[in-house]
């Protein structure tokens, strides 16, 4: 008897974390690969520094940050703006070249943020205008120094790549080496931006080492949503003296809603498309010695041809298997997959290392259908899913998951 699940803490690793599991191989889903674009569905003001340059000109009154001439600014710096009288109507940022830096406005105009981290070591001015009732307007200049590049830093993941389409139940997962300490994490989710179209609630929430953040919505995604996402940690102060690697960013599509729900009573995989059960599938799941977990899962990767290698945790008691037809739920190493040495049992009784077994016909059909993202419900098994091992923000309340938040 062995023990399926490890403390994602203990196997974190920037842009790898590697797993190992009863049911498990010797790879991780890369991070998505660092953006040539952003977007900024900016939704909460940012931090700023507490001196400050202000110029008033009649009822309006404005005030900007950083402050003037102000040194070794964080290249992740925003143009904060703070107006009484009247409302911003431009901001503009150029570099010690005159060239001006693209970027907007968040959605509260309490500050202005750069489409992308500034560069070390630069000199910059910047000018905003407020415009009052009457029509009149005010101006404030600022200019400022940055940092140079930082001595220690803070890694980081994002699991989507631009221009994938993922399924109704993916959360925008981010991850962090080392963890966000929960002092830090406010300012770090203050700059983590999501964009739906439709436009769709969401919340970020953390896990408790902060090595993760989640973002979701009350109920799955919409088929057919754009989300455009920017994480725009690069360069910013993430505790401890180290600041974010770089900015991550992803524009993706969520396709059609496909949901598989396996039943322990049963022994069965519900598979429904946009509401219409397509299939049933006979399914053996984990032995008493090494049950599944119940939970509400997510399709994290997915592999035609792979190896389950346990021999490194396990020595004589593991096994080298080769398996077609893989899909990970969980970090431990929960997969469904191929498993012609079961077929007899699926649908009887539970044989496996905590695998959701298939037959092989069936496990090629479900492979070419779903979609990384896509919901996985298994109950009955009598071993609850830990949260963080895997994508778990589903297996939550919408309630319990807003929790999480640092806001």
């Amino acid at each position: 008897m062995f023990d399926l699940r490890r403390s994602l803490a203990t196997i974190m690793a920037i842009g790898l974390i590697a797993s190992t599991a009863a049911c498990s191989d010797e790879s991780e889903p890369a991070f998505a690969e660092p953006p040539t674009a952003t977007s900024a569905g900016a939704s909460a003001s940012a931090s700023a520094p507490v001196t400050e340059s202000t110029a008033a000109a009649g009822p309006v009154t404005l005030t900007v940050t950083p402050a003037a001439n102000k040194k070794d600014v964080p290249v992740s710096a925003e143009i904060g703006v703070k107006v009484s009288g009247g409302e911003v109507s431009s901001v503009t940022l150029t570099d010690a070249k005159g060239k001006a830096v693209s970027g907007r406005l968040r959605e509260d105009k309490s500050a202005w943020v750069p489409d992308k981290p500034l560069k070390t070591n630069q000199k910059y001015a910047a000018k905003v205008v407020a415009t009052g009732a009457d029509g009149k307007s005010t101006t404030a200049t600022t200019s400022f120094t940055t940092m140079g590049a930082p001595g220690r830093e803070t890694g980081t993941g994002l699991y989507l790549f631009d221009g994938n389409t993922y399924g109704v139940a993916m959360p925008v997962v981010v991850e962090f080496n080392p963890g966000i300490k929960k002092a830090d994490r406010a300012a770090v989710q203050k700059r983590m931006f999501v964009e739906t179209s439709p436009a769709q609630p969401g919340v970020w929430s953390w896990t408790a080492a902060g090595t993760q953040a989640y973002y979701r919505a009350p109920e799955y995604w919409q088929t057919g949503t754009t989300m455009k996402v920017r994480i725009a940690v690069g360069g910013l102060p993430t505790g401890g003296g180290r600041y974010g690697d770089q900015d991550r960013s992803a524009t993706v599509k969520i396709g059609r809603k496909f949901e598989m729900n396996v039943d322990n009573a049963s022994k069965k995989m519900t598979v429904v498309e946009n509401g219409a059960k397509v299939r049933t599938i006979p399914v053996s799941l984990g032995k008493k010695s090494t049950p599944s977990s119940s939970g509400h899962m997510v399709v994290m990767e997915k592999k035609a041809a792979t190896v389950f290698d346990t021999t490194d945790t396990d020595g004589a008691a593991g096994y080298r298997t080769d398996i077609e037809y893989a899909q990970r739920l969980t970090w431990s190493g929960q997969y469904i997959h191929s498993a012609p040495w079961s077929t007899g049992a699926q649908g009887r009784t539970n044989v496996s290392h905590g695998c959701v077994n298939v037959s092989p016909s069936n496990a090629r059909w479900l492979f070419e259908k779903s979609l990384i993202g896509d919901p996985v419900v298994v109950k009955g098994t009598g071993d609850k899913l830990d949260y963080g091992n895997g994508w778990t923000p589903w297996d939550v309340s919408w309630e319990k998951f807003k929790e999480g938040s640092a806001l």
